[in-house]
């Protein structure tokens, strides 16, 4: 665990790390622990029942002096941990649970006279490393000279037998006699998995295990397998260069027992080790060179061990990869991602698939979160080594001039023979192409009539069968809507959506209409014009809009709703003043009717329907405050199969489930994740992607969760209705916006519970699990009110539409 060395050694340091002063100290602390510890003999190798570890007692030490255990900090000096580590190389071992730090300084390791192993704290529930099935006498934890701490039961002829060890639970770092595999005995899983960036040992993107099967080595970045180590065939893997195997000697055990792989060194003056570090690189030696280089299998490519992968986005192309640059890079076309869990691999991977993307830069100095920008090019920035690093994506082919020569010959080659063999498709059908082509034309005229000439024109013809199943929907007249709306003047103007403006306008009749005018430059905007108006005309519920009919003249595409006078549920949720006019009793209305239309799409409609896009600002309110869900621009129809898979990623930040966001795999679930993250808005009366406290997540989700844990749920209500709302409905909605907001799409309530639950209170609800995108309470809060990212607790980060094009 190469990459905390500096924080490794602090093991007689105590709260006064947390002070300001805390680098000097430590550095002091450094020079005077590793001139008076580096070469002792340790004389107590062992906690026996009844001992005890802590930070005044000092660490464990083997017999020969080489490894050590204690409690120190890690996250540059933020998290503090039980860990085990090489007292000459300064590397990790192995320590206690790396995404639940021990509380404090006041953490305590014991064994107990019944055998069990664990650690104490002031604060918490305590952490069981070992707990037997009953009490045993006897036992003994030895920290053993080959950097394994084994906990032993005694037995009076002599004989020992293992209860616990560490090697059962590496981090990121491989030594000698460590194991890589399964156990069949038990199902345990021996593996490696990266820290998520260079200064947070939270559990990261890459895993190095030992594939039984093919009986190699295989680097696995979040489930996917990326790199292969080849056959072992005298002594010697395929793929891994032998500076990094040359003194080692592979044990492989295949049994009914046990699949295992583990190396041992010919070479015992040395401790020779793998570290797999965070961006999917495997180190031997701290960095002397490598056995695997991960960071480099962008999926077209098979050197080295690299894995091809069957989902490479069209637009990229062999030679591709992200380089570091040093400089300044403008910031007119970016999109964010805070999300604090993460790294620099899943920065990268995001902006690999999104088509848009030219360079990616993390956001906060602890190396999660990231910005990525789009369509860039060499105008848009400049190398400095005085700048900011950032990752671009260049073309490497394009630097060899031998290569560029043989791809322009194969080009140029390949559009020759394609020019004469469309040259004779041309020849052969030249009068059948006329006669179509003049047909296609004489449809584009008909269908971009003027409606106004009262008659059917071709235009609606593709619309016309569903058209008459819409319960009432009509043709408009450009020119009665051009009246209506004043000509689109900017004072009947409501808001502004994804793909156009939306203005107020009023029949002849008196009936007031809401105008949404889809922008003529918007090339997707068609195609939810189309979808919209397909989906919606089937629909019929009174938490729905109401679509009254349709309009197309020339470029126009124009869509008519009915009237809402009390706009959008955003309006009046994120307002301080606007916020008091929404009591509880109003909001618990809300929430009830969005449940309601959901449940309507999802299951009682004739077309099942994912909206894809749900948010306060497509929640408008009618005069009584109802909301009605609108904007059905991005809805798909769904089937019994219930799941599917898209290239093309649409929604907004904040309220796209992790299997959408991060896979394009959609399904009603997503919808419930987004009802959820919206149900916790409703209840706060704050964004989902606003900053909460300095030691707070940096979203809702997280903090909503913090005060779950805490029993302080009561916190999460906005101020606003603090005194008038009912204790335990505002309870129920929360644990209902947690189980919502689970990772697991699978382990969300069906729209079905949700309304069951919200509707009776004797429904036994399940506890919820961590919520997705959440990773932990500490986080740099100083850094990011300096960034401008967060500054209060209302305020709003700019939410922005993701867009993949299919690929």
């Amino acid at each position: 665990m190469t990459l905390f060395h500096m924080f490794l050694l602090f093991p007689c340091l105590k709260h006064a790390m947390r002070h300001k002063l805390q680098k000097v100290l430590a550095f002091m602390c450094l020079c005077l622990w590793w001139s008076t510890c580096i070469h002792v003999e340790a004389a107590n190798d062992s906690l026996k029942p009844g001992d005890t570890l802590n930070l005044d007692t000092g660490p464990v030490y083997s017999k020969k002096g080489n490894y050590y255990l204690c409690f120190g900090w890690l996250d540059v000096g933020y998290n503090q941990y039980l860990f085990l580590s090489d007292i000459n190389n300064n590397y990790v071992v192995w320590m206690s649970d790396r995404n639940q730090p021990v509380a404090g300084d006041s953490a305590v390791l014991s064994l107990n006279l019944s055998g069990v192993l664990k650690i104490e704290y002031q604060r918490g529930k305590p952490t069981i490393l070992y707990s037997p099935p009953q009490p045993i006498n006897n036992t003994k934890a030895t920290l053993l000279d080959t950097g394994n701490f084994v906990l032993q039961q005694l037995h009076p002829n002599g004989t020992n037998t293992l209860l616990w060890q560490t090697f059962d639970y590496p981090m990121d770092t491989l030594i000698p006699t460590m194991k890589l595999g399964v156990n069949h005995k038990t199902g345990h899983h021996w593996l490696l998995v990266s820290s998520l960036t260079k200064t947070l040992v939270n559990s990261g993107a890459f895993s190095l295990e030992w594939e039984p099967v093919g009986q190699e080595l295989i680097i696995r970045r979040r489930g996917k397998v990326c790199w292969k180590s080849g056959k072992l065939r005298n002594n010697r893997f395929e793929n891994i260069p032998e500076d990094a195997q040359g003194v080692l000697k592979y044990s492989i055990v295949s049994n009914g027992d046990e699949e295992t792989f583990s190396f041992t060194s010919t070479n015992e003056n040395i401790t020779h080790f793998w570290s797999l570090s965070d961006t999917g690189r495997l180190y031997y030696n701290d960095k002397e060179g490598y056995v695997a280089t991960a960071d480099l299998c962008y999926g077209y490519n098979t050197d080295g061990g690299c894995q091809r992968w069957q989902d490479i986005p069209k637009c990229r192309n062999p030679g591709d990869v992200f380089q570091k640059k040093t400089g300044y890079i403008s910031y007119q076309n970016v999109s964010l991602e805070g999300n604090i869990s993460y790294g620099f691999s899943d920065c990268k991977a995001s902006c690999w698939s999104n088509c848009h993307c030219s360079a990616f830069r993390k956001m906060y100095s602890n190396g999660t979160g990231c910005i990525f920008f789009h369509r860039i090019s060499a105008e848009n920035y400049t190398f400095d080594s005085a700048g900011e690093n950032f990752y671009l994506l260049e073309n490497m082919l394009t630097n060899h001039k031998g290569t560029k020569k043989w791809i322009w010959i194969g080009a140029v080659a390949a559009t020759a023979l394609l020019a004469i063999f469309l040259f004779t498709i041309c020849l052969a059908f030249k009068k059948r192409k006329f006669v179509f082509q003049g047909k296609k034309r004489q449809r584009m005229v008909m269908k971009m009539l003027h409606l106004a000439t009262c008659s059917r024109s071709s235009a609606m013809k593709d619309f016309e069968v569903d058209l008459k199943k819409g319960n009432g929907l009509k043709l408009f007249n450009y020119t009665s809507i051009m009246a209506a709306t004043n000509e689109f003047s900017t004072e009947n103007k409501l808001g502004q959506g994804g793909f156009g403006p939306v203005y107020k306008g009023i029949l002849p009749t008196g009936q007031e209409i809401a105008v949404k005018r889809l922008s003529k430059t918007s090339g997707q905007g068609i195609v939810e014009f189309k979808n919209e108006l397909t989906l919606i005309c089937e629909l019929q519920h009174m938490n729905l809009v109401q679509l009254l009919g349709c309009c197309i003249d020339e470029e126009e595409r124009i869509l008519i709703y009915e009237y809402l006078p009390n706009k959008s549920l955003d309006f009046y949720l994120f307002d301080c003043t606007r916020g008091k006019l929404l009591d509880w009793k109003k909001r618990f209305k809300i929430i009830e009717g969005i449940s309601q239309g959901l449940l309507y799409l999802h299951k009682y409609s004739r077309l099942k329907i994912i909206h894809r896009d749900l948010k306060a600002s497509n929640i408008l309110l009618d005069e009584n405050m109802s909301p009605k869900i609108s904007d059905f621009g991005m809805a798909r129809i769904f089937t019994q199969e219930s799941v599917a898979n898209t290239n093309r990623i649409v929604g907004t930040h904040g309220y796209m489930s992790p299997e959408y966001m991060m896979e394009g795999v959609f399904s009603p679930k997503s919808d419930v994740y987004s009802f959820g993250v919206l149900l916790l808005e409703i209840v706060s009366g704050r964004r989902s992607l606003g900053c909460y406290g300095a030691d707070r997540p940096l979203n809702l989700i997280g903090h909503t969760w913090e005060l779950w844990k805490d029993g302080a749920s009561s916190e999460l209500v906005d101020p606003s209705i603090n005194e008038s709302f009912d204790s335990d409905e505002v309870q129920r909605c929360i644990h209902i916006g947690l189980l919502c907001v689970q990772h697991y799409a699978d382990d969300r309530p069906t729209m079905s519970n949700i309304v069951s639950m919200l509707t009776n209170k004797s429904e036994i609800v399940p506890l919820p699990e961590r919520p997705a995108f959440y990773v932990g309470r500490k986080i740099i809060h100083d850094e990011l009110s300096s960034k401008g990212f967060c500054t209060e607790s209302t305020i709003e980060i700019t939410t922005s539409t993701i867009d993949m094009t299919d690929s």
